[in-house]
C-alpha cells in the first residue's frame, strides 16, 4: 500500500473512532469534567461494573469512569490496535502472561512497583502473570476464576441423584440420566476456547497430576505425550456420549442457555458465569467441584489467574488513570466486585464477604485442594502456534473424532516444538 493511502485510512479510523466512541481515552466532559474509559473482554459484566464504578465516580465528582467492554473474541486484537493508534482506553483489562505481557511489550503500559506500593502484599503467584522476571509489575492481579459442574437441582432430585465425588460417580450419574432420555450436558465444540479453558483445565488436573505436573510440563521434565497428560485427554473423551445432539454446532452462549433453561442437566462452567445465570433468572443451579479419580484423593483445583488491570501510559489524563487504578487494588474496589459481579475472587490482601451461595460454595472448595491453573498458559503459549491455541484445536478434533486421544496430545507437543525445554 502506497505511503499516502495508508495516512488517509489512519486518518478515517481516527475520525471515526472519534465519532463512534471506538476507544478514546481521558475525553473531557460537559462541566469540566473527564472521562476515562476502561475496557475489558467481559460484555456480561456491564451491569455489575457499572454499579462498582459508581461507588467510585460518586467520590471523584470532578472524573466519569466509563466501562466499555468489547467482544471476548475480538478484544485482544482491537485492544493492541487501538493503543497503537493512540486511541486506547485509558485502563485495561489485562489477560495473564503472554497476551497481557504483549500489551507491555509493545510499550504501552505504566510500571505499577513505585505508584502503588500495596503491590507487595499480593500473592506473588498472582504477581508473576503480571511482571516482568525481573519484578516490574505492569498489571494490578484483581481477580481469578474457577472451574467446576453446574446442575440442576430438580433434576438431580427427579432421579434421586446426588453430586459425584469420583469420576466413576460422575459416568453414572450421566447414563443415569442419558437412560430416561435427558440432555446430560450442556457443552457444545463449536466455540473451541470452551473446551480446553473450562471443560479441560476443570477436569484434567485430577488425571494429569495437578500443579506438579504443569511445573514439570513447563520445565520440560514431562511432556505431553506422558501417560498422565494422555489419560487426562482419555477422560475427556468418555464425554462424548453424553454431550447433546449437534454439539458440534452448539456455541458458548447457545451452551449456556440450553442449561439455564433446563434443557441440559450439567454444565461445565467456570465461576464467572455465576452473574450469567443469576440475570437469566436460574433459581435451582447449583454446583459441584471437578470429581477425582478415586474416593479420597486430593482435588486438584483450577484457580486461574484471569485478569489484571494495566494504565495506558499514554492516556491523556494520565494523573487521573492512575488514581483509578491505584484503588483497584483497595480492599474496597475487591469488595464491591465479588459483590457485584459474583464468581470473581480477588488476590487483594484481607478479609472479604461473599454474598452468593455458588461463590462460597467454590471457594470452599479450594481448600485444602491442590491450587494450579490452566495447563499451558504460563510460558507454553508465549510463543506461536501457542499451547493454549493447539490445545483448542486438539480437543475439538479429538470430540469429532478426527483425533485419538494418544494423537490430541502428540499434536500439542509437536506444536510446541518452538519451546526451549522441549528440545533438551
Amino acid at each position: 500500500m502506497k505511503k499516502g493511502v495508508r495516512v488517509f485510512f489512519f486518518i478515517c479510523a481516527i475520525f471515526m473512532a472519534g465519532i463512534f466512541g471506538l476507544g478514546f481515552g481521558g475525553q473531557a466532559l460537559a462541566g469540566g469534567k473527564i472521562k476515562l474509559t476502561f475496557t475489558s473482554w467481559r460484555n456480561d459484566d456491564i451491569e455489575g461494573m457499572e454499579r462498582v464504578l459508581a461507588v467510585y465516580n460518586k467520590a471523584h465528582p470532578n472524573v466519569v469512569v466509563e466501562f466499555e467492554p468489547k467482544a471476548d473474541t475480538e478484544y485482544d486484537a482491537q485492544l493492541m490496535s487501538s493503543l497503537q493508534t493512540g486511541t486506547g482506553s485509558d485502563v485495561i483489562f489485562l489477560r495473564s502472561f503472554s497476551a497481557g505481557r504483549a500489551v507491555y511489550d509493545g510499550g504501552f503500559l505504566h510500571e505499577l512497583n513505585n505508584d502503588i506500593p500495596v503491590l507487595k502484599d499480593f500473592p506473588s503467584s498472582a504477581k508473576k502473570a503480571w511482571s516482568t522476571d525481573d519484578g516490574k509489575i505492569y498489571g494490578v492481579p484483581i481477580f481469578g476464576v474457577t472451574h467446576g459442574v453446574y446442575y440442576h437441582k430438580d433434576i438431580f432430585k427427579k432421579y434421586n441423584l446426588t453430586p459425584p465425588e469420583t469420576w466413576d460417580e460422575f459416568i453414572a450419574v450421566c447414563k443415569t440420566l442419558k437412560d430416561h432420555n435427558e440432555t446430560v450436558l450442556a457443552q457444545g465444540a463449536m466455540d473451541e476456547w470452551t473446551l480446553y479453558e473450562v471443560v479441560f483445565s476443570g477436569l484434567g488436573p485430577n488425571f494429569y497430576g495437578g500443579e506438579k505436573s504443569r511445573q514439570a510440563l513447563i520445565a520440560g521434565k514431562m511432556k505431553l505425550t506422558d501417560a498422565p497428560f494422555i489419560d487426562a485427554f482419555k477422560h475427556i473423551d468418555q464425554l462424548q456420549p453424553f454431550l447433546p445432539r449437534g454439539y458440534q454446532g452448539l456455541d458458548y452462549v447457545s451452551m449456556q442457555q440450553m442449561f439455564a433453561a433446563g434443557r441440559a442437566a450439567m454444565f461445565f462452567g467456570g465461576s464467572w458465569e455465576i452473574g450469567t445465570f443469576r440475570a437469566i433468572g436460574s433459581s435451582d443451579i447449583a454446583w459441584f467441584p471437578p470429581p477425582v479419580r478415586s474416593k479420597g484423593d486430593r482435588l486438584s483445583y483450577c484457580f486461574h489467574v484471569d485478569a489484571g488491570i494495566g494504565l495506558n501510559k499514554n492516556s491523556k489524563h494520565f494523573k487521573e488513570a492512575l488514581e483509578f487504578v491505584k484503588w483497584t487494588a483497595t480492599h474496597e474496589y475487591a469488595q464491591l466486585v465479588m459483590k457485584e459481579v459474583p464468581g470473581f475472587y480477588a488476590y487483594t490482601p484481607g478479609k472479604f464477604n461473599l454474598d452468593d451461595d455458588l461463590a462460597r460454595a467454590m471457594i470452599s472448595a479450594a481448600q485444602g485442594a491442590d491450587i494450579t491453573i490452566r495447563t499451558t498458559w504460563e510460558k507454553l503459549s508465549d510463543q506461536a502456534p501457542s499451547g493454549n491455541s493447539l490445545m483448542n484445536e486438539a480437543l475439538i478434533k479429538m470430540l469429532t473424532d478426527k483425533f485419538t486421544p494418544q494423537q490430541a496430545a502428540a499434536f500439542v507437543q509437536k506444536g510446541l516444538s518452538w519451546y526451549k525445554p522441549f528440545q533438551k
